[in-house]
């Protein structure tokens, strides 16, 4: 039995909607939500839970206030930091975690995205900005680099050119700009992030809960590997979606002119 309340977390809040929507909030508004190794750990650990948690089909990730959906790590823990420590990527691992759980995760972002936090929203499924946040991998201003997946996120986010130019050059960008280079899905007005992940996230849950979970592995599977191996995985993931009773369910459905009830079997 799943026996996680999401209560015991002090850099965390996790909200759990009726329709199986579950939204975590990096709650440290008055830091700017500043990363930090106490932060990583209760990411790991509430994203995995909520993997496993059958009541959830679709996450929301954001920043508490309007200032910053994650402003990066503290420089002078950085500056402190042994260079043996710098193998251990305990970060990478972290948004290793958050970018492979099974189910969709969307990034609702209000306010700055940088560094770290742009890393963080760049390891989820999709992101979802108001108008006035900024996005950006200013690291090597500071004599090191994104070391938590931006190096190789962002390059297949928006081109290996443009990752090279943001990364290099350090430059902040707006959300138009994010969302014309494919860093951002959808742009909102000002304070309506949330809500335009929240009506993002609800399309998604209309949708047959196993096909979703498959559909989101073959695009990651893809993203690393070669065309060919893709379209393998592809195939023999269809196979298996072929075998569920949702696929009877959701083809039924559109033959009798009524809405599917899928059951993720």
């Amino acid at each position: 039995m799943f026996m996680e309340t999401y209560e015991n977390y002090t850099r965390l809040l996790i909200e759990m909607e009726e329709d199986g929507l579950a939204i975590v909030t990096n709650n440290r508004p008055e830091m700017r939500n500043a990363l930090d190794p106490v932060t990583y750990g209760e990411f790991k650990r509430v994203f995995m839970a909520l993997d496993e948690d059958p009541r959830v089909r679709v996450i929301i990730l954001t920043g508490a206030g309007d200032k910053a959906f994650a402003s990066g790590a503290d420089l002078k823990v950085l500056r402190d930091r042994p260079f043996l420590e710098a193998l251990d990527a305990v970060v990478q691992g972290t948004f290793n975690v958050i970018e492979n759980v099974s189910k969709p995760v969307i990034a609702a972002i209000e306010g700055y995205a940088l560094g770290g936090g742009c890393e963080l929203a760049m390891a989820c499924d999709m992101r979802v900005a108001s108008k006035k946040s900024k996005f950006g991998q200013p690291e090597t201003k500071y004599g090191i680099i994104p070391s938590a997946g931006g190096t190789q996120r962002l390059q297949r986010l928006v081109g290996f050119g443009k990752a090279k130019e943001l990364i290099l050059t350090g430059d902040i960008i707006d959300a138009e700009e994010a969302c014309r280079l494919g860093l951002v899905n959808k742009v909102t007005e000002n304070g309506q992030a949330l809500e335009g992940a929240k009506e993002m996230a609800r399309k998604i849950i209309e949708r047959a809960p196993l096909a979703t979970k498959i559909a989101k592995a073959c695009i990651n599977v893809g993203a690393n590997t070669d065309l060919q191996s893709g379209l393998w995985f592809e195939k023999y993931a269809q196979a298996v979606v072929f075998a569920t009773e949702d696929k009877y369910e959701g083809t039924n459905a559109f033959l009798e002119k009524r809405a599917p009830v899928f059951k993720g079997k």
